[in-house]
């Protein structure tokens, strides 16, 4: 059997990084991958200006007691005059800081009567002033090429006056179905039959990535049906996904259609529990991977093995996510043979630590241990863990994004 870490690794590396590139209004780019690294077109803040509501003074007219005519009332978006010395102007946040002015008063340290400033408490040199440039400085890298946007990436290059930015074009994913005892969703169940729900739960994993589910086919287990769905996919996907139909059954008609399409698949089987058997191929350079059958197990396999291949394919700079520990909450299951990965939760103990709770039914066809789990624990072969133990946590948090 293929190691666990080989298989990730060489999974990740079946797909190419993308070329192309395109602009994508800023407003629209949550979710894309920037395509080049942007720098900052200015000082930001770009000018000192005043982090609270208060007055401008000049330090050295501060003494106990004292009181400071307001020469001016300043707000934002306004240009003060010079501070006149022995005087203080009125301003409020994100008001500029008047010129000959080094320090700022907050109106709770202070008391305003009839036009003049009494300072309640002494002040410190410099206070709440945001200087020129102490967030961003001009021409400074604002963000790396292969970073995936978000909302605060979008704060950014929206405070840098980015109107548009270039990202890699939406990864196009295609995801085949098979079987005939599969029914679809919203028709009666015929007997021996159970609902697809391989098809939909691949799509939103896949647009939960980034990435755009162009395709969710379904082929019945006929050598034609499956060609003309792998024909289609082919044509329109950059990556395929299949689920099922890779053994050697007689109805298992996956790999003769891929044969058939000019690829040629490679059957791992890989040191995981669940899902131990993948298969890779290749056909018109487009990879396709495909999943065991078992709801579980292709979640499992998705999120641990095809996850990073997508990041690859979409040209993010980080396509294997950090790997967390935490501590076992029970004893675990112990295999001789494969890596367990089991459904658990994390939880903040008393101790600080984050530790994981464990579904009680690791069986592969427990699917409502799914949306009960926030990821999985790593159990490696041939190793003995007892409660308390550190390790390996795979957040859905960090590896479905």
């Amino acid at each position: 059997m293929l190691e666990f870490d080989v298989a990730q690794a060489q999974l990740a590396q079946a797909g190419n990084a993308p070329t192309k590139t395109e602009d994508c209004p800023l407003h629209q780019a949550q979710g894309r991958i920037l395509a080049k690294s942007l720098t900052a077109h200015l000082d930001m803040p770009p000018a000192d200006n005043s982090a609270m509501d208060g007055y401008a003074i000049r330090f050295a007219d501060y003494q106990p007691g004292r009181g400071l005519p307001v020469q001016q009332r300043c707000y934002a978006g306004e240009q003060p005059q010079p501070l006149q010395a022995g005087q203080c102007i009125r301003i409020f946040t994100g008001s500029l800081i008047p010129e000959g002015a080094d320090t700022v008063v907050i109106q709770e340290d202070a008391t305003e009567t009839d036009n003049v400033l009494l300072i309640d408490q002494a002040p410190k040199l410099g206070e709440h002033i945001r200087r020129r440039g102490e967030d961003v400085q001009k021409d400074s890298t604002l963000l790396e090429a292969g970073r995936r946007i978000g909302a605060a990436e979008i704060a950014l290059l929206a405070s840098q006056g980015y109107a548009q930015v270039p990202v890699y074009p939406r990864l196009k994913v295609g995801i085949l179905t098979t079987g005939d005892e599969l029914a679809e969703l919203g028709t009666p169940l015929q007997a021996a039959q159970i609902y697809n729900s391989n098809g939909p739960m691949l799509a939103a994993l896949v647009t939960g990535l980034g990435a755009d589910p162009v395709h969710v086919l379904h082929a019945k287990d006929t050598f034609e049906s499956l060609q003309q769905a792998l024909n289609t996919l082919i044509a329109d996907c950059d990556l395929i996904i299949s689920v099922g139909g890779v053994s050697v059954g007689e109805k298992d008609l996956v790999k003769p259609a891929i044969e058939k399409a000019g690829g040629e698949l490679d059957l791992w089987r890989v040191r995981m529990k669940p899902g131990k058997p993948v298969a890779l191929a290749r056909a018109q350079g487009k990879p396709i991977v495909c999943l065991p059958g078992n709801p579980v197990s292709a979640f499992a396999v998705f999120a641990l093995l095809v996850s990073p291949l997508v990041r690859r394919m979409q040209g993010r700079e980080q396509w294997l996510p950090p790997i967390e520990h935490a501590q076992l909450d029970s004893q675990p299951p112990f295999n001789d043979i494969r890596d367990e990965f089991i459904r658990v939760r994390a939880q903040r103990g008393d101790n600080g630590h984050t530790r994981l709770g464990v579904f009680s039914r690791q069986g592969s066809g427990v699917i409502s241990s799914l949306p009960w789990s926030d990821g999985l624990a790593r159990i490696p072969a041939g190793r003995q863990f007892k409660e308390g133990d550190l390790v390996p946590y795979y957040s859905w948090a960090s590896w479905l994004v």
